[in-house]
């Protein structure tokens, strides 16, 4: 017999003393997202010193440059970017580009875990993990059934995750790394 579950997703969202924390870790290959909020500041020129925010399209405005694509791209690209378009203006400008806030780093747990729902994460959170956030299996899950779905270029994937090898010790490369975006489904 299988039942239907109906669930909210729950926001979770990190506090301000959280946020500090993940962003003074910040790896410097961090790729940018949606919702992440850049300072960007021009020395001896405080008007073009500002917090920006990663549009849903991935790009953020800047005076005198116009649009500057942003998601997927690293701090110091950025940076780089801003400088080339910005000497045209400002000779030798001075660029400093730094992450205040990461608010793209989203997972979902779904399923039978004690604490369903998106969780905002720092870089490099695996499977594991984003269970043990969920507060672990509620003692109905199916352990050997968890899937992480994951969206490649359009195109969705399921990836098995065996909780009950991991446990054992077995088969630990399965414990990946998961993405933005990532939903971990727990039957």
């Amino acid at each position: 017999m299988v039942s239907m579950v109906t669930m909210a997703v729950v926001s979770v969202y990190a506090d301000d003393a959280m946020q500090a924390a993940l962003v003074s870790q910040l790896d410097p290959g961090y790729r940018l997202g949606a919702e992440d909020v850049l300072l960007v500041s021009v020395w001896k020129d405080e008007q073009l010193t500002r917090e920006v925010v990663v549009r849903p399209d991935g790009m953020f405005s800047f005076p005198l440059v116009g649009d500057i694509q942003a998601e997927d791209r690293t701090v110091d690209a950025i940076r780089d970017d801003l400088v080339k378009r910005l000497t045209k203006y400002i000779p030798n400008a001075n660029v400093s580009v730094a992450v205040t806030k990461i608010v793209s780093y989203k997972v979902y747990i779904v399923g039978r875990v004690n604490k369903p729902g998106e969780y905002l994460v720092g870089h490099y959170t695996d499977v594991l993990q984003a269970l043990s956030l969920a507060g672990g299996l509620t003692p109905f899950a199916a352990e050997n059934d968890i899937k992480v779905m994951r969206r490649v270029k359009g195109a969705q994937q399921s990836i098995p995750f065996r909780y009950g090898d991991i446990r054992k010790g077995k088969d630990l490369e399965q414990n990946i790394i998961l993405q933005r975006g990532d939903v971990v489904m727990v039957p």
